[in-house]
């Protein structure tokens, strides 16, 4: 048998050196970990991952993160070139926010530049929920936010009055994440069929907000015009219109938002806070809002009535021509006091076509 081939000496040497160095590197601090829950095994730099808010970097191409703090949000989208869609949602239900992002990117001419942030329950702390959205969407910009600072913000300009945190979220948003400055706002329970393109390349005409019109109801429907003359007559404030109210005034529709923060009013929640202290409204209660409505009143910009959303009792021919759907699928509903969630059963099939892949084996039946 052949003796084994001698190395050079010099080999030797090189090779010992090697081994020295990799020792070295041993002693060196660690720059990033993987994540065991991330199913993905992306890197993420340790300063991210020891967090208390727990961000996660961008992850190549397509970023996401599991919440981040105001100061580290992504640039608005005139800098980043990105489309912001942001939603809230008060009972934590993955469905509907699988259905709202898949419907989104499914109708959008560049589903590359859309960039999303979920305001849930739980927030930044909620990682599972987070991971189980980049399974569905491992491609997709996405961001889980919490709600803590929001409703702070919201409780402490509406004290002593109670709050509805759903209905003011999409205007205090922008005055803790100051980076968002330009974005479209979806309710979490809706199928969106249109360009989300469409609403944030709008001229909203010196407003900060565009909503669509609903004609059904009247703002007369919610205040007795002899008030609301009252009112005007007798009150200066930057808020109260110059000229008498029109008493059948449409009021809008705050389920589909276009909002461009900086040319949104300063005082907003106080105005609101304003009108629903001289209403003598016990709560800020709900989608029909009068304080809302006469905060909004000929400060905003309409949008095309196909972004109206209507009831799921609506007429077929009548939703046809909708950009957007109410979700009809199986829906949670938390009680005000906290004890658990509902199921609500599912109302027709249309969410069903927008679930993405692996949806029952990721969110359950």
């Amino acid at each position: 048998m052949d003796p084994a081939p001698t190395p050079l000496p010099f080999l030797r040497f090189v090779a010992f050196g090697v081994i020295v160095c990799l020792g070295i590197l041993q002693f060196l601090p660690a720059t990033h970990v993987r994540h065991p829950a991330d199913p993905h095994r992306n890197w993420i730099p340790i300063e991210s991952f020891t967090n208390e808010s727990y961000s996660v970097s961008p992850l190549g191409k397509s970023g996401a993160s599991g919440g981040q703090n105001s100061e580290v949000v992504t640039s608005n989208s005139e800098e980043d070139g990105m489309l912001h869609v942001v939603s809230w949602m008060e009972c934590l239900d993955l469905r509907l926010l699988a259905v709202l992002a898949n419907s989104t990117l499914t109708s959008s001419r560049n589903p590359d530049l859309i960039y999303f942030h979920f305001f849930i329950p739980g927030g930044s702390e909620d990682k599972r929920s987070f991971y189980k959205l980049k399974v569905l969407f491992p491609n997709s910009h996405l961001e889980i936010h919490g709600q803590e600072k929001i409703q702070e913000l919201i409780r402490n300009a509406m004290f002593p009055l109670e709050p509805n945190y759903k209905e003011l979220a999409p205007f205090a948003i922008p005055m803790i994440f100051q980076s968002l400055t330009k974005f479209v706002y979806f309710s979490s329970d809706l199928v969106v069929k249109g360009r989300a393109e469409d609403l944030i390349s709008l001229d909203l005409q010196k407003h900060g907000i565009a909503a669509a019109e609903d004609c059904s109801k009247r703002l007369t429907d919610y205040v007795n015009p002899e008030v609301l003359d009252a009112i005007q007559r007798s009150d200066a404030r930057p808020w109260v219109s110059d000229t008498p109210y029109e008493k059948n005034a449409c009021v809008p529709n705050l389920s589909v938002l276009s909002i461009d923060a900086r040319n949104l009013r300063k005082d907003f929640l106080r105005a609101v806070s304003w009108w629903t202290t001289v209403l003598n409204l016990n709560k800020s209660a709900g989608e029909n809002n009068p304080a809302l409505f006469l905060t909004l009143y000929h400060n905003y910009t309409k949008l095309s009535s196909s972004w109206l959303s209507v009831g799921n009792e609506a007429l077929p021919e009548s939703i046809a021509n909708k950009t957007v759907i109410p979700y009809d699928g199986p829906k949670k509903l938390c009680s005000a006091l906290g004890a658990g969630a509902t199921l609500q059963p599912e109302r027709g099939d249309l969410w069903k076509r927008y679930l993405p892949p692996l949806s029952s084996q990721m969110l359950g039946q």
